[in-house]
């Protein structure tokens, strides 16, 4: 009878020494499961704050895997003590190959600070026409790391953000109105005034030009051949190359026709006769 209950008792005490062993294992389980199904409910909660915000689409997903990242090391640091890890020491470990990977990373890094930037800032958006002084097209796609654009004759520009949130961009496509600036050579012979008019008339006659702001032309500088007039002509926007086609060869036709030169360089050689 002794020795049954000697068997019994040696069994209970494997057991609680087995269930001793693993309760943290089960403890850890149950952080990270816990843990996975609270992270999955705040992105749901933060996708839905993203949404209603005035942030920028294309920063939702970094956004949301930061936070997600953020989180599963706060489910870590929780789940160290368990497992008798300090978490002093993991933070410091964390620390060093945080600095590592940021070194290794600083350009892609720096393309993401620019990323978040431009979404930030917004300067352009898609379907606009940019230019960074070194290229310019219409904007296809805004990504974290770069932005992908296509020029006038249909070639693919990807510019890393980095680089683009540093530079000077000149967005063409932002106000629906954009001034058309042309300038024209007439001879010193020629009437301004008719030139004035017939380059208003002109552009009056294209349909395009808006009447407010009102448009002017005036003479821009006495060149060395010919008056140089410059007229400037408000367009809409999606209109701006119709317009500045049309005023170039319908100007020209209307000065052949009302009489108005348009010089071009010319020098005069005179040669002494030797004495």
């Amino acid at each position: 009878m002794s020795m049954t209950l000697n068997g019994a008792g040696e069994g209970a005490v494997r057991l609680m020494t087995a269930f001793t062993l693993f309760l943290p294992i089960l403890k850890v389980i149950a952080i990270a499961l816990i843990g996975a199904v609270l992270i999955k409910m705040a992105c749901k909660i933060l996708n839905s704050f993203l949404e209603k915000s005035q942030l920028d689409p294309v920063m939702f997903p970094f956004v949301t895997s930061i936070a997600r990242i953020l989180m599963w090391v706060i489910v870590v640091m929780m789940i160290l003590p368990v497992l008798g890890i300090e978490a002093t020491s993991f933070v410091a470990v964390l620390g060093t190959c945080g600095a590592a990977v940021a070194l290794a990373l600083k350009d892609s890094l720096a393309n993401v600070a620019g990323g978040v930037l431009i979404s930030i800032n917004k300067p352009f958006a898609k379907g606009d026409y940019i230019n960074n002084m070194s290229v310019e097209g219409t904007v296809d796609q805004i990504d974290i790391l770069c932005t992908t654009i296509h020029t006038a004759d249909n070639k693919i520009i990807t510019i890393p953000n980095g680089s683009l949130s540093n530079s000077t961009i000149i967005n063409y496509s932002r106000s629906d109105l954009r001034r058309l600036d042309m300038k024209f050579s007439i001879g010193y012979g020629d009437s301004i005034d008719q030139a004035k008019d017939i380059v208003l008339a002109v552009a009056e006659s294209s349909g395009l030009m808006v009447s407010e702001p009102e448009p002017m032309a005036g003479v821009d500088c006495h060149g060395d051949s010919a008056i140089i007039l410059v007229s400037k002509i408000w367009v809409k926007n999606s209109d701006y190359w119709n317009l500045y086609y049309y005023m170039n060869q319908n100007v020209k036709e209307a000065f052949d026709e009302q009489g108005i030169s348009i010089p071009f360089p010319q020098m005069d050689v005179h040669m002494d006769k030797a004495k």
